[in-house]
C-alpha cells in the first residue's frame, strides 16, 4: 500500500523508517533512512500533486562536512563510464525555488574534479555549464525550512549534481515549477522542450497516487524532436507510477550495488523498493514487443536501473537547509537513477531523436522473449525481489533491462 499520511515529523520519520528499504544481499552496513516530507504522499493531494523521490540516508557517525556516500569516481567503474565527456544540455523538471543551487552545483563540483560554472548570475542563458530557468517567468516561492515542500530543494540539488557527476560536458539546466501541481510541472517540462540544445529532460517525480485515468493526455509533453525523456520509477516496490509509464519517458529503475569490508565492488542486486509493474493505463508501446510475453498489453516499468538503495546511496551537498538537514548527505531513491541514467545516456553520444527512439535502441539487447539481455551493454540483474516481483534471468519488473555497462546500446 503506498505511504498516503497527514503529516509526520522528521523525527518520527528516522525511527518509523530505520529498517525500511533494507538491501538485499550481503552489504557491510544498514543505515536509517529518513522519507523527507516532499517524498511522502497525502490523500488530497491524489491526482493533482507530485511527490519527490529521494530518501536521505541517516547516519549518526557523519558530521556532514565531507562525502561519505558513493562518489562520481567510485561508481564509474560499477557502470563502466569514462569520467569525461557529455555535449548538449540536460534539463531538470524540479518544483519551487532552490536559492542555493548555483553554490551547491559548484561545492559539489570542485569536491569531485567537474566543470565548475564560472557566472555568479544562475539564470544567464549565456553560462556554459549550469543554469536556472523559472517556468513560470518569475520566481517560484522559496519553501519553509519546515515544511511539506521544502525537500524539493534537496531533490533539486540530487539531480542537477548527478547529471552533471555522469555526463561532465552536458550544460545542466535546472527549469523550476512553480508548484508541486502536476500541471505547473508539465508547464515547466513544455518550457524544457523549448530550450536550445536540450537532449534530455529528467524528471525525479510522480504523481502522488501512482497512475491515474486521463494520465495519457498528458503523454504528448513528452514528444518533443531531439529530447529523450527520463522519470524515476519510484519507491513503492512493486507499484507504478506517472510519468514513469508513460511510453515516451524512459522509466528508471532502482538497485542496490554491494562492496566488501574493503570497498570493492562485488555484485548488484534489485532494490526492495524499486518500483514497476505493468501500468494501470498506458498500452504496450511497440518497442516492447519482445517482452510481450511478460508484460502483456500493458506498458511495463522500468526499462533501465541505477543504484538507488540508499544504503549505498550517493554523496550530494545542499547548503539550502530543510528539516534541519545540509551539507554533504547521502541520497537513495529512483530519484537518482533518473538523472544518473539522463547523464550516462548523453555521455553515451547517440543523441536519438525521441524517447521511442532511444528505448527501441535499449530494447535492441533483449531477445528470446525477455530471457535474454545482451550483457556487453548492459548487467543483466538476476536476484532482488520488488513488492510482489522478482529480478530474474531476463527483463523483469524490478529493474527492467538491467544497469549499465559501458557507452554502447543507449
Amino acid at each position: 500500500m503506498r505511504r498516503l499520511v497527514c503529516a509526520l515529523s522528521i523525527a518520527l520519520l528516522v525511527a518509523a523508517f530505520a529498517s525500511l528499504l533494507s538491501a538485499q544481499g550481503p552489504s557491510p552496513r544498514r543505515f536509517a533512512v529518513v522519507i523527507p516530507d516532499s517524498s511522502l504522499e497525502r490523500v488530497e493531494d491524489i491526482g493533482l500533486r507530485a511527490h519527490t523521490n529521494h530518501l536521505i540516508r541517516f547516519d549518526p557517525e557523519s558530521s556532514g562536512t565531507a562525502p561519505s556516500g558513493e562518489t562520481p569516481q567510485s561508481i564509474r567503474p560499477v557502470y563502466n563510464l569514462p569520467a569525461t565527456g557529455g555535449a548538449g544540455v540536460i534539463v531538470i523538471i524540479g518544483a519551487f525555488h532552490y536559492p542555493t543551487a548555483l553554490n551547491d552545483f559548484n561545492v559539489f563540483s570542485q569536491q569531485f574534479d567537474l566543470p565548475v560554472e564560472p557566472s555568479t548570475d544562475p539564470l544567464l542563458s549565456s553560462n556554459p555549464v549550469f543554469q536556472v530557468v523559472y517556468a513560470s517567468g518569475t520566481q517560484p516561492p522559496v519553501p519553509r525550512r519546515i515544511s511539506t515542500n521544502c525537500g524539493w530543494a534537496h531533490e533539486a540539488a540530487l539531480d542537477i549534481e548527478w547529471a552533471h557527476a555522469m555526463a561532465p560536458g552536458a550544460k545542466i539546466v535546472l527549469v523550476e515549477a512553480a508548484s508541486s501541481l502536476l500541471s505547473d510541472l508539465f508547464q515547466a517540462v513544455d518550457v524544457a522542450n523549448t530550450l536550445p540544445g536540450a537532449a534530455a529532460v529528467s524528471m525525479s517525480w510522480s504523481a502522488v497516487g501512482g497512475e491515474f485515468s486521463s494520465e495519457s493526455l498528458n503523454d504528448s509533453h513528452f514528444t518533443q524532436a531531439g529530447v529523450v525523456y527520463f522519470a524515476a520509477s519510484g519507491n513503492t516496490g512493486g507499484a507504478t507510477g506517472y510519468p514513469s509509464t508513460s511510453p515516451n519517458v524512459v522509466a528508471a529503475g532502482g538497485t542496490t550495488i554491494h562492496r566488501d569490508t574493503s570497498g570493492n565492488f562485488i555484485g548488484e542486486t534489485g532494490w526492495s523498493s524499486s518500483g514497476g509493474g505493468p501500468s494501470l493505463y498506458e498500452p504496450r508501446p511497440s518497442y516492447q514487443d519482445v517482452i510481450s510475453s511478460i508484460v502483456g498489453n500493458a506498458r511495463g516499468v522500468p526499462d533501465y536501473s541505477f543504484n538507488a538503495d540508499p544504503n549505498s546511496g550517493v554523496s550530494i551537498y545542499v547548503s539550502t537547509v530543510c528539516h534541519r538537514m545540509s551539507g554533504w548527505l547521502v541520497f537513495g531513491g529512483t530519484s537518482v537513477a533518473a538523472p544518473s541514467l539522463a547523464g550516462i545516456v548523453n555521455l553515451a553520444g547517440h543523441f536519438s531523436a525521441s524517447s521511442n527512439d532511444e528505448l527501441t535502441l535499449i530494447y535492441s539487447s533483449v531477445s528470446n522473449g525477455g530471457a535474454t539481455i545482451n550483457s556487453t551493454y548492459f548487467r543483466d540483474i538476476t536476484s532482488g525481489t520488488a513488492g510482489s516481483f522478482s529480478a530474474v534471468p531476463g527483463w523483469d519488473f524490478v529493474t527492467g533491462v538491467g544497469s549499465n555497462q559501458g557507452l554502447n546500446g543507449k
